[in-house]
């Protein structure tokens, strides 16, 4: 592959007013081609590019295309700076008016130096805001796409799209679907930008030569113009770059200092970055269960007593911080190992935050997300308990990806919240063989009360179910009841997954009345009918106590559904078993049922629901330069 870096522009904004500034801070910037103007920190904007360039083995050359004016500058910084003088091309271009444009200088390096490889392009002139990004990435997607490739980032709010190439990106495929040059207001409600920065397959150079054989004027000459002709002819991709991007080839003194300034500020917030710890919390299904997993509905609540966090901060290296309970290390004796893998099983949080930076890399990967090398240490911690299905391990998971997400300056752009869910469900499915449904990864992104549907044609139509989040002061006050030292030794798995998926007529019914007893729940809630919907969650639970058998849903569960009912509650499960609740509408009885479920050694508490908080953007809250450059 080959690059080519273009730096042939006549634009004489910058350079005019450094010439007249008297505050004397410019003197030594005089006549210096703008892609050797100081950049981030000081350092010349074009040293930045050639070390993303040739840091790794990813071109066989590099070319750099400059104009007549300038071409002594760029060989003395050839020559300081390792780079090969012969590979600089001079156009020949003294003024604006007999310049070739940026397409006909990239023609006239394909011609001169006779290149049949694929080519990145990109603007040496150009300020960005993280640099550390890897180039890598980008080339490895470009070849793994077998199209076209335009780089584009996400605009601050106050950035003009009227200034700019602005994308429209398929959200399945990354396929750059219209491409706008400048855009009057009205063309699009995109915000994704793209910039100087290409990679074209050898098979598509010959478009260039076709392109300026029909645009002769040099006014149409610019990539932004090329572009938006290319998308029409070809395969052109999207890739992100989670940064901010500036040419400066058309802009002022003035803007010039804004926007270094801006990018300075910014890089200095990233190095800045406090930790970050982000909660999710355990859930109850209060209707619906099992039938997430097999196309029925479920109304499920978050409940603030459990919860797990993950703490993400930045560090020199990558670190997974194993959790001193949950993943032991160290032991009394032999028989303290023996008696905790017994009880507990090998499989402790690590594994779950491993399995989530897997996935998050890979799916930024397939979605053409670059990534900047940066390195974090994660660590959790969690109060929720384990193997009783309360969502403890799909809390970790979807803490972690929220502090991925942060970390990384991802937003619901990038992974829409609808199908953050998925996400978590994959990791857990994918990576660790963990048999679950939708519902506990669905309430621990949205969090409150929430009615799900998981209908088949939705789930085919739009990749996530309806999720409807509903007012949590609907929630009648219950109770949780939960087996003190539950164990994985001797549970019976059932085949009811093997059933559905063999059409089974009995588990087909059961799963389409789940959804219906979640729809009358619903209208309970809605009304303020306890005591109904106390019928429907003892229904729930009989219904699913028929389908599975009482050796799958075990002695001691039937006997905390027994003895809740026994002073008038409902009672159901929350999940797949270890913990009951219920509704219990007689205060005098739920003291009882209280006594009595401590007294069998049962773990009781009163269910706090979890109040989300407000959603927030997940945007950059920096103030941005109002005068961007047009």
């Amino acid at each position: 592959m080959i690059c080519i870096i273009l730096v042939a522009g006549h634009g004489l904004i910058l350079e005019d007013e450094i010439k007249l500034d008297t505050s004397g801070a410019y003197c030594n910037l005089i006549g210096v081609p703008k892609a050797l103007l100081p950049g981030v920190g000081g350092k010349r904007i074009l040293d930045f590019w050639w070390d993303a360039i040739n840091t790794r083995q990813l071109f066989n050359e590099a070319y750099l295309v400059t104009n007549a004016n300038k071409y002594k500058h760029y060989e003395r910084w050839a020559t300081a700076q390792d780079f090969p003088v012969e590979n600089i091309i001079n156009d020949g271009s003294t003024t604006p008016t007999d310049r070739l444009g940026s397409v006909g200088d990239l023609d006239l390096v394909l011609r001169n130096k006779k290149i049949n490889d694929d080519v990145l392009v990109v603007a040496g002139d150009m300020l960005f805001q993280d640099h550390n990004f890897d180039m890598a990435q980008v080339i490895h997607y470009f070849k793994r796409k077998k199209g076209e490739l335009a780089i584009y980032y996400e605009m601050e709010p106050s950035e003009n799209s009227a200034s700019r190439g602005i994308v429209e990106v398929c959200s399945t495929t990354n396929r750059i679907t219209k491409f706008f040059e400048k855009p009057t207001p009205g063309m699009t409600t995109s915000r994704q930008a793209s910039v100087v920065f290409y990679c074209f397959r050898k098979e598509t150079i010959p478009t260039i030569g076709s392109y300026l054989a029909a645009h002769p004027s040099v006014e149409e000459r610019n990539f932004g113009m090329y572009m938006e002709w290319l998308v029409n002819e070809t395969d052109v991709y999207g890739m992100k770059l989670p940064t901010g991007f500036q040419l400066i080839g058309s802009v002022g003194l003035a803007d010039y200092e804004k926007w270094l300034h801006y990018f300075s500020d910014k890089q200095l917030q990233q190095q800045g970055k406090e930790q970050y710890t982000k909660r999710a919390y355990a859930r109850i299904g209060l209707m619906g269960n099992p039938s997430d997993g097999f196309n029925g509905k479920t109304i499920s609540l978050s409940i603030a007593n459990f919860w797990a966090e993950v703490t993400i901060v930045e560090s020199n290296n990558l670190v997974l911080v194993p959790h001193p309970l949950n993943d032991p290390t160290e032991f009394g004796s032999l028989g303290d190992l023996h008696g905790i893998s017994r009880k507990e099983g090998y499989l402790g949080g690590l594994r779950l935050l491993q399995a989530t930076c897997k996935k998050f890399y890979q799916y930024c990967n397939e979605q053409g997300i670059a990534l900047p090398k940066r390195n974090f240490t994660l660590k959790y911690d969690t109060n929720i308990p384990r193997q009783v299905g309360l969502a403890g391990s799909s809390a970790i998971v979807t803490a972690t990806l929220n502090c991925l997400m942060h970390f990384f300056d991802l937003n619901y752009t990038d992974l829409p919240k609808a199908r953050q869910p998925q996400f978590v469900l994959d990791v857990e499915t994918d990576e660790l063989f963990i048999n679950a449904g939708l519902q506990d990864r669905v309430i621990q992104v949205y969090e409150g009360l929430v009615y799900m549907d998981f209908t088949k044609e939705l789930l085919d139509t739009q990749g996530h179910g309806n999720y409807v989040s509903l007012d949590v002061s609907l929630a009648p006050p219950m109770w949780l009841a939960f087996i003190r030292n539950p164990s994985d030794s001797g549970k019976i798995h059932s085949n009811i997954r093997e059933r559905w998926n063999n059409g089974d007529e009995e588990v087909i019914t059961a799963m389409q009345q789940f959804a219906s007893l979640t729809d009358q729940a619903k209208e309970a809630l809605e009304t303020g009918d306890f005591s109904r919907l106390q019928g429907l969650m003892n229904a729930n639970f009989d219904l699913r106590r028929q389908l599975y058998g009482d050796d799958i849903l075990g002695s001691e569960n039937i006997r905390m559904i027994n003895l809740g009912r026994q002073f008038g509650s409902s009672a159901k499960f929350p999940g797949s078993g270890g913990a009951v609740i219920g509704v219990c509408l007689d205060t005098n009885k739920l003291k009882e049922l209280k006594a009595a479920f401590q007294e069998e050694g049962f773990v009781i508490c009163d269910i706090i629901p979890h109040i989300p908080s407000p959603p927030t953007s997940r945007r950059h809250s920096i103030k941005t330069p109002t005068n961007g450059p047009s």
